[in-house]
């Protein structure tokens, strides 16, 4: 019997059907506790959503404001350099689905022999840069298949350029527009201006 007296004293009164209870309550907790965070997650990306769409229009409107900025005396600028551009056509869109060429141009400034594609930027990138001579492919693709003989020639724009990338812009052929408080000034490119 001393043996009997060493076994642990295990509480009294405890069924199987207790015991299934509360593992099946403590289940019930555990999909409570999945569908609350399913519905955090569901809110947090309904949230993150909200707030890209919030910057994405601020940015468009900084946008905005800088084309609005540059686009009633960019013709009168150019003039500087012997260009004589009568229009200044704002958000100008292309869309050849015949031909798969699709692009917008902030600004494209207009004469009967040349035009030029300005990109207007808040912060401008090399990787804007690029896009712009992108865009300029495209324009000369699209000019040749509408027998556009014209040469058209590119610039860019930005509030915030750090000079690596004004350097780059400068020698890829492209004019540099550059603010100073209200104003802005053009610097042309490094050598003669790129054509397409």
């Amino acid at each position: 019997m001393a043996d009997a007296q060493a076994l642990p004293d295990y509480p009294r009164g405890l069924t199987f059907e207790d015991v299934w209870a509360a593992l099946m309550e403590g289940r019930e907790q555990q999909k409570e506790t999945a569908r609350q965070m399913k519905e955090t997650d569901r809110k947090l990306k309904e949230l993150a959503e909200s707030s890209n769409n919030r910057i994405g229009s601020l940015t468009n409107l900084f946008g905005d404001v800088t084309e609005a900025m540059v686009a009633p005396k960019i013709c009168e600028k150019f003039e500087e350099f012997g260009f004589n551009f009568p229009r200044a056509n704002p958000n100008v869109r292309i869309n050849d689905r015949v031909n798969n060429i699709s692009f917008e141009i902030d600004i494209m400034l207009e004469n009967g022999d040349k035009a030029m594609l300005v990109e207007i930027k808040t912060k401008l990138t090399i990787e804007r840069v690029n896009k712009n001579i992108e865009r300029l492919e495209k324009m000369r693709n699209y000019a040749n298949l509408h027998g556009d003989k014209r040469v058209f020639l590119g610039a860019v724009a930005g509030i915030v350029v750090t000079d690596e990338v004004r350097d780059y812009a400068l020698s890829q052929g492209f004019y540099f527009i550059q603010y100073a408080g209200e104003n802005f000034y053009i610097t042309p490119p490094d050598g003669k201006p790129k054509e397409w």
